[in-house]
């Protein structure tokens, strides 16, 4: 049986360098960073005082007051990007059977604000105070739920959670949930809200934060010799996929193939990926395979590239070993240097940058990268972005627990 082919009609953003896609891209291709100073709380306690936030972004532009108090911010992302990326798309109930549209969305921490919120309340003031929508606002699955709910999507709807690697996951799921016929279009992408007092010095208790508040625009610095650490960032990326044959029976405008998919786990380490990158390795691997194309063939990767010691040396080191000589023409950036490191929406951002890419034949940069690490040895396409012939991008996310995603996008061709 030939695998149906999976195409990119819609896509919708909300990062800390723009509250849309053509607002993101422009400041991705401009090298221009979002992150800054904590403003959300009050940070001046904590060892770690900057993050990547939303900026200019007001809830009240897309809710009201009483829809707000039953939702969870990493579900109002969600939502937000949803109605961008569907409004791309042209999708609506005229030109689909609802049955055969589903959601699959990716998150690491769900509404960790609300859990944050709702347990200071019971434990200062006790039960009765708890709110009767702490639950639903909660619970990881519910961005995903209210999608369908809003749009009246009623096929295969679940919620993809493995740390980093959820959006690229999520992304990947919703592609085979399609070339198994189980739909014929998937919403997509990962959500994420998680910049709260308690995550903040969770992940810095670990020692995997960068400390550099005293410059936050250049705290994230990928592959660069002087990077102490992520920086934590928020978002949200929805992207619309189709069944070819549905695509164009609709006239969509297509934005580009999902072509490959490949996940692993390391099965090695809580935090730390293996020594080589053995997983990551065979996770790209396994894309190219399933995108029916050779190494050489890929022409881009957007790297997860977290700007941690000890991930960005090993992701190059696994970059290295399984493209060989190719590593050396390969161009790879990390666009977390500019919005930071948003977890299990971070794949889903970088599949957005992916698609711009070959869209515009436009490298992302790398910026902040200032001094070469000898360990990380390729060309990440420092500071400026650059022109080049892009038709094959890969994007990895790598998580705790192991967990390895790889997706393959690249520039559509009717055959």
């Amino acid at each position: 049986m030939n695998k149906r082919r999976v195409l990119i009609t819609g896509l919708g953003t909300l990062a800390p360098n723009g509250n849309t896609t053509s607002d993101y891209w422009d400041s991705i291709s401009k090298g221009k960073s979002g992150i800054g100073y904590i403003t959300k709380f009050d940070a001046q306690n904590l060892s770690v005082k900057i993050a990547g936030e939303l900026s200019g972004f007001n809830t009240e532009d897309f809710f009201d007051r009483r829809d707000i108090k039953r939702l969870d911010p990493f579900t109002i992302y969600s939502l937000v990007t949803t109605e961008e990326a569907l409004k791309q798309s042209n999708l609506d109930n005229s030109n689909v059977d609802m049955e055969r549209v589903g959601v699959i969305y990716g998150t690491g921490v769900g509404g960790i604000q609300t859990l944050e919120e709702q347990h200071g309340i019971y434990s200062n003031r006790g039960q009765r105070r708890v709110s009767p929508f702490f639950v639903p606002r909660m619970i990881a699955n519910i961005a995903a739920g209210n999608l369908a709910i809003k749009y009246g999507f009623q096929g295969p709807n679940h919620t993809v959670i493995s740390a980093c690697a959820s959006g690229t996951d999520a992304i990947g799921c919703a592609a085979r949930t399609i070339q198994y016929g189980d739909a014929d279009v998937m919403i997509t992408g990962g959500s994420e809200a998680s910049i709260t007092g308690l995550t903040i010095s969770g992940f810095a208790n670990i020692k995997a934060l960068s400390t550099r508040n005293d410059e936050p625009e250049k705290a994230s610095r990928p592959f660069d010799l002087g990077r102490d650490g992520f920086v934590l960032g928020e978002g949200s990326a929805t992207i619309v996929l189709e069944a070819e044959d549905h695509a164009i029976s609709r006239g969509a405008t297509i934005l580009g193939e999902l072509a490959g998919y490949g996940a692993t786990d390391d099965a090695y380490h809580l935090t730390q990926p293996v020594e080589g990158g053995k997983g990551a390795i065979r996770a790209m691997q396994n894309a190219v395979i399933d995108a029916d194309l050779e190494l050489e063939d890929i022409d881009y990767i957007n790297a997860h590239g977290t700007s941690t010691p000890f991930n960005d040396k090993t992701e190059s080191a696994a970059i290295k070993s399984l493209f060989g000589d190719h590593a050396q023409n390969l161009n790879v950036s990390s666009t977390k240097s500019m919005v930071g490191h948003s977890l299990g929406a971070s794949g889903a951002l970088e599949a957005v940058a992916c698609v711009q890419a070959i869209q515009n034949n436009l490298l992302p940069p790398t910026i902040n990268y200032t001094e070469a690490d000898p360990e990380c040895p390729l060309n990440y396409v420092p500071n400026n972005s650059l022109e080049a012939n892009i038709n094959v991008a890969m994007s990895n996310s790598f998580g705790f627990g192991g967990h390895n995603g790889v997706i393959i996008i690249k520039r559509w061709d009717q055959e």
